[in-house]
């Protein structure tokens, strides 16, 4: 393999037969003067319709490998949350019209003479991503499930089979991309967001689990925005809620100056009009009972986070199949390449990576990638350093699916963390 030569700062090398081209990052993350993170939390409708997607998704993976000795082909990212219509009021209202569920995408169908129970695996999904982000809803009362999966085409089947040698082939044109480390803003926003759900299951109910935290940052002042959805069974009063928006903002507040902010502004549920009686109040946490809609892959990035200052692509991650689709594994493997390229290569202060994949191509060889890295170090060893951390991380992208299917990956928040 022949490595290219450094480009300077900023600038731009050649490519290697891997496809890959290195470039010096220019100073990014906390350097920037500006910044912008959001999180859609777990409650969130969008959250939920990848939720449910990727659950459908390994449930149907691990079906197929029980029944078939191998994931077949499907792709069931496409999930529609049509908002329900509620009454809530202080002390417990009730939901008038449950929210419902459209799931749609591609799959197989049957094998072996045997048919897929494609139904009822819709149906656990819900159930199971509901039991674990939104327990306060009684699916079965408050959920219409709609599953909609069809067949996949003759071609795309057909490509999900084929390989070259022993690898897998690209069955679409789509792109990747990770960074790493973290910001001090990125890492307050998803800390703050898990922060408010660990008091929601430690004596907190009335903190539902639709919390969206929108993080800006000018210099080295932080300030959050964040829309918590209120349990309504667990407020008796006006006072009692203007009171646990108050411990809302204390925990956001606590939580950004232990993670290094010095000056940090909280404001929540700006839209209240407490004169007026108009207060962010649920019966079941979510907006999706009556105030919103949700689509899969409209929220959160492979890593949790939605980072317009950041390199990011708008490829839908939750619910493709984990074997052959490199608008799931590139996102995945890109994030992996540049954590790995920041904790073993010494000197590399932060890494980007970007990989386009084409349809049809060795999944291991991507049409395009280029990595882009901020270190004070130049020259081919460093070069050959980062290459060979994506070429090794590319030959394991049969262990990321395995990782996902089992359970030991979950896609949402970086470190990509263990599911069930």
């Amino acid at each position: 393999m022949a490595f290219p030569h450094d480009a300077g700062p900023g600038g731009r090398a050649g490519s290697t037969s891997l496809g890959l081209s290195i470039r010096r990052l220019v100073p990014r993350g906390d350097r920037l003067d500006f910044e912008v993170v959001e999180r859609k939390g777990l409650g969130h409708p969008d959250t939920i319709c990848d939720g449910v997607a990727e659950r459908l998704s390994l449930l149907l993976s691990r079906h197929y490998q029980a029944e078939c000795g191998e994931v077949l082909h499907h792709n069931v990212d496409k999930v529609l949350l049509v908002g329900g219509a509620a009454l809530p009021a202080f002390g417990g209202g009730e939901i008038i019209h449950p929210m419902e569920l459209f799931l749609a995408g591609r799959a197989t169908t049957s094998f072996g003479g045997k048919d897929v129970p494609l139904d009822a695996f819709a149906t656990q999904a819900v159930g199971d991503c509901f039991a674990a982000c939104l327990p306060t809803v009684d699916v079965a009362r408050h959920v219409r499930i709609h599953g909609l999966i069809r067949p996949g085409s003759v071609e795309l089947t057909h490509l999900f089979r084929q390989k070259s040698g022993s690898k897998h082939l690209s069955n679409d044109t789509s792109c990747g991309v990770g960074y790493a480390p973290l910001s001090r803003l990125e890492t307050i926003v998803l800390a703050v967001e898990a922060a408010l759900n660990v008091a929601a299951r430690n004596g907190r109910p009335e903190i539902g689990s639709d919390i969206k935290v929108m993080g800006v940052r000018r210099g080295g002042e932080f300030s959050l925005t964040i829309a918590c959805a209120i349990v309504d069974r667990y407020v008796k009063t006006l006072v009692e809620y203007l009171a646990i928006k108050d411990t809302i903002a204390g925990i956001a507040r606590s939580v950004a100056c232990d993670h290094g902010a010095k000056t940090v502004s909280v404001q929540v549920n700006t839209a209240d009009d407490p004169t007026a009686g108009a207060v962010y109040l649920t019966v079941s946490g979510t907006s999706a009972e009556a105030g919103d809609d949700g689509e899969a892959g409209r929220g959160n990035r492979v890593n949790g986070l939605i980072t317009p200052c950041r390199s990011m692509t708008m490829e839908s991650v939750a619910g493709k199949n984990p074997v052959t689709h490199v608008g799931k594994l590139y996102n995945i493997a890109a994030t992996l390449i540049a954590q790995r390229l920041v904790d073993d290569v010494p000197g590399i202060e932060e890494a980007e990576c970007l990989m386009v994949g084409q349809i049809g191509g060795p999944l291991d060889r991507p049409l395009a990638m280029e990595i882009a890295v901020r270190t004070s170090r130049t020259g081919a060893a460093i070069d050959a350093r980062i290459a060979a951390a994506a070429e090794d991380e590319l030959s394991r992208l049969g262990a990321i699916t395995d990782r996902l299917i089992g359970g030991e990956l979950a896609i949402g928040r970086w470190p990509l963390r263990a599911g069930t």
